[in-house]
């Protein structure tokens, strides 16, 4: 059976007795058993394949009727539930509104496709869906299971926004005249700007610089289909932003634009509430940093630790953070480790970054830009995901 197992280690510390810390994980524990006594474990796999049982009916909100309203439903598959909170309180907001439609959303972990009967109830709710959100859906499988499942009810459908995935799931995006239909196709401009990628952090960052500067320059071209990639554009901004506010303004600006219902209603929306792509984020820090110097400089400065924790002698703890989980609020295991790693005497530098590749953030921010070699002592990814980092070579990288 798991159990919570210790492992020690010591920090250097300035006293002369070195202080004795425990790693602690789920790992299976050695027992010591008498040669008559004898254990048997059986194991079986249920479920969907998930570390917790999971349902979608946990994410689903409907709507109190009401006659007079239109009514609104988003389906939305997603590769964690950290959308969950921000985008059910965003629906919920605008429900008690009450002002422009009734709004019904369900959400569903692309892990939990691989389940006969949640993948039957996914393509049950698409049949009267009027907006379909995905967003990295990379797993090929179900990527091809997600393509089946809505490309039946596509055409029907009055928006349909996939954002970062396979290319497969990517050509189902539709909002108007607005398609990614010739994606991986030589004359396709996404094609051409895919094809210049590098495996880097650089890459990344030109993404994200482009889409927050092409809303700006769409913005003034008449036709429809430019007015159309400009709102695709602002919805991955929304996307991204994450926050319920973000994420509120985001469903009244497709509903709408492209939900016939609606189109005549001066629906208004806010611009999107933009936050730093990649940078160094605390729970109790007034603010995203992207300068180590001035994240140090408020450490420095903060009241709630002692004297030891701001000294240069502290051990330095770099975690490596996904933005998304910061961004929609979703963020209390992040908060948790922090707050124990400083409790235990550690200085904590959590950096995060939009995508996958943390090599950028990694290079920018826990490494010496002058000696290329690394600040901390140690590195933690929080992020549940294959990493980038340093090898310990100055320029060089590896994942991990």
């Amino acid at each position: 059976m798991a159990s919570l197992t210790s492992i020690p280690f010591t920090l250097p510390s300035s006293s002369s007795s070195p202080k004795h810390l425990f790693l602690h994980s789920f790992l299976p524990r050695t027992h010591t058993h008498s040669p008559k006594r004898s254990f048997k474990i059986r194991c079986a796999a249920i479920g969907n394949g998930l570390f917790t049982q999971t349902s979608p009916e946990s994410r689903r909100i409907l709507p109190e009727f009401n006659p007079s309203l239109p009514r609104v439903k988003i389906v939305y598959v997603v590769l964690e539930a950290q959308y969950q909170s921000s985008l059910s309180a965003a629906v919920r907001s605008l429900n008690a509104d009450s002002r422009y439609a009734s709004f019904e959303v369900v959400g569903y972990l692309v892990e939990e496709l691989r389940d006969a009967d949640t993948y039957s109830l996914f393509c049950q709710d698409l049949k009267d869906a009027n907006i379909f959100i995905g967003s990295l859906i990379f797993v090929e499988e179900l990527a091809l299971k997600v393509k089946e499942a809505v490309e039946k009810e596509r055409d029907r459908m009055d928006a349909v926004l996939v954002f970062p995935s396979m290319p497969e799931v990517m050509r189902l995006n539709k909002l108007g005249s607005f398609s990614m239909s010739q994606l991986g196709q030589s004359k396709s401009p996404f094609f051409q700007l895919f094809k210049r990628r590098k495996q880097s952090a650089g890459f990344a960052e030109s993404m994200l610089k482009l889409v927050r500067t092409l809303p700006k320059v769409l913005k003034y071209l008449p036709s429809d289909k430019a007015q159309d990639a400009r709102l695709y554009i602002l919805s991955l901004q929304f996307w991204l932003g994450g926050s319920p506010e973000n994420l509120q303004n985001f469903v009244k600006m497709i509903a709408g634009s492209y939900v016939p219902e609606l189109k005549g209603k001066d629906i208004k929306y806010e611009d999107p509430v933009l936050f730093l792509d990649s940078g160094i984020w605390h729970p109790l820090a007034p603010c995203m940093y992207d300068d180590v110097k001035e994240y140090l400089n408020w450490y420095g400065t903060r009241k709630d630790v002692n004297e030891k924790l701001k000294s240069n002698n502290a051990p330095i703890i770099g975690l490596i953070l996904q933005r998304s989980h910061i961004v929609t609020g979703d963020d209390s295991h992040y908060v948790a480790v922090i707050m124990e790693l400083e409790a235990r005497g550690a200085k904590v530098i959590p950096i995060f970054a939009g995508g996958l590749d943390f090599s950028g953030p990694v290079d920018r921010y826990l490494v010496d830009s002058v000696t290329g070699k690394p600040f901390v002592h140690a590195a933690v990814s929080l992020t549940g995901v294959r990493s980038c980092w340093w090898s310990g070579e100055a320029g060089s990288s590896e994942s991990y």
